[in-house]
């Protein structure tokens, strides 16, 4: 099966993931991705050409990689793309979700978000497991996003270890 995460890219491609502070209607969401489209045409990093595409994950996540076949995606050409998208979000009234928030599916399998202290209360009262789907936006390479790296068990993430999720009784 082909991967369906920016099949043309490599796997070094860069990655940024923006979380939307709500489920997004996929009309936002077609609206959002238009908006950034004029930008990808155009985009560079000193000098070189960027290759870069986005896609929507989830009703939540906005999935940006961008790469420099003959040179380095850095500085300035990140620098625009991040602002592109700020202004493409505020242009839509859109907000982002704090990085201070854990992102995980509840046992109905929604997309719910929390301060820090309240997802460490779920896990304590068993609310949050090793089992339960976490999402760690924080990952930087389309390869990571390919193996999984965004979205998995808990207790196979950084997760287990910061809110010491226990580990499943065999």
């Amino acid at each position: 099966m082909k991967n369906p995460f920016f099949p043309a890219f490599p796997e070094d491609a860069s990655l940024w993931i923006y979380v939307a502070d709500r489920p997004l209607s996929p009309d936002e969401q077609s609206r959002l991705l238009e908006r950034l489209q004029p930008f990808f045409a155009q985009w560079t990093a000193h000098g070189h050409r960027v290759r870069g595409e986005a896609l929507m994950l989830h009703d939540r996540f906005l999935l940006v990689a961008g790469f420099v076949p003959d040179g380095e995606l850095s500085g300035c050409g990140i620098d625009a793309s991040i602002q592109t998208v700020k202004e493409a979000f505020a242009a839509l009234s859109i907000g982002f979700l704090s990085t201070l928030e854990v992102l995980f599916r509840d046992v109905g399998g929604v997309i719910r978000s929390l301060p820090r202290p309240a997802f460490r209360e779920r896990v304590r009262s068993g609310a949050v497991t090793a089992a339960t789907t976490v999402f760690d936006p924080s990952i930087t390479s389309v390869q990571a996003l390919r193996e999984g790296g965004f979205e998995k068990p808990a207790g196979r993430s950084w997760h287990a270890k910061v809110f010491r999720i226990p580990e499943p009784v065999a």
